[in-house]
């Protein structure tokens, strides 16, 4: 049976995310569109906040969330701006799911 209601870890991840980008994104985003400027302080916020590990199990550094999390991770980003969401899904699908994946020991290091 497939569980279709959040979980209260799921739940607390999409306030956390919304709340940052309403805080700290949805300010700044228009005058930084119109700069054609990337503030560098949203990737090191969203290290903080562990979305850049997110479904990296914690041994590895991660925040050991499943692809739901990722997915709902990446919708709230996509509410506050595009480019945010394309860092995380190109950073976690392509980069550090590559490494946990099919790296060694020592690369995911």
């Amino acid at each position: 049976m497939i569980e279709l209601e959040l979980s209260d870890e799921h739940k607390a991840l999409v306030e956390t995310v919304r709340e940052w980008g309403r805080r700290e994104v949805a300010p700044k985003i228009h005058d930084l569109d119109r700069q054609h400027r990337f503030e560098r302080g949203f990737l090191r916020q969203m290290a903080e906040l562990q979305l850049l590990g997110i479904c990296i199990p914690e041994e590895w550094g991660g925040a050991g969330m499943d692809y739901v999390g990722l997915g709902l991770a990446c919708e709230e980003l996509e509410y506050v701006d595009t480019h945010l969401r394309v860092i995380l899904s190109v950073h976690v699908g392509l980069n550090t799911m590559t490494l946990w994946c099919w790296g060694t020991d020592q690369q995911k290091k």
